[in-house]
């Protein structure tokens, strides 16, 4: 599975990517879940676990990581989303349903959509359906919130619910909804 996290700007991806990681890690004979920054925002996979060390630091690293799409970038990143045969592998894409996301994700398998804002989610359902990418989980993102919830299961097979306050350097792994889609991811 080549999982593309994706929704609007400001949503928590980069924190529910390290989120889902360490969430899948904790279950037994769980396949190892490979992560592929695909944005060039500067928020690489070491850039959580380094908040909750020093974010005065990771703000740093980030500033200085921070660039562009360049048609390199994009290249390089399509060909490692392409060519990974590993069986669980998460994409972390920016909050633009661009032509560079595109690109990007054209090969992917699967989509998690993480939104804040409802009135940007309908535009990255389009998005994963133009894709061909199958949603496998509608998660939304309630910065205010103090819980999780997930809904029952839907006739569509499609994991829905909601997860709390994603912050910068906060560990998110043993929140309810990340863990039950983690087991869910690897069953």
């Amino acid at each position: 599975m080549k999982i593309v996290i994706c929704g609007p700007p400001h949503s928590g991806k980069s924190v529910f990517r390290e989120g889902i990681k360490q969430g899948v890690r904790q279950i037994p004979d769980a396949p190892y879940p490979y992560v592929i920054t695909a944005c060039p925002d500067g928020e690489g996979s070491w850039f959580q676990e380094t908040v909750e060390h020093d974010a005065e630091l990771a703000r740093k690293c980030k500033d200085s990581y921070k660039s562009q799409f360049t048609p390199e970038f994009v290249r390089r990143i399509s060909d490692s989303v392409k060519n990974c045969e590993l069986p669980l592998t998460f994409i972390d894409v920016g909050g633009r349903t661009s032509n560079e996301n595109r690109e990007i994700c054209k090969n992917a398998t699967h989509a998690i959509i993480l939104y804040g804002d409802s009135e940007k989610f309908p535009e990255w359902q389009e998005f994963c359906k133009e894709l061909g990418l199958e949603i496998i989980a509608e998660i939304f993102s309630d910065y205010h919130g103090d819980k999780d919830t997930i809904q029952k299961e839907s006739s569509d097979g499609v994991f829905r619910g909601s997860i709390h306050y994603l912050e910068r350097g906060e560990d998110v792994s043993e929140r309810e909804c990340l863990q039950a889609l983690a087991e869910r991811l690897c069953a």
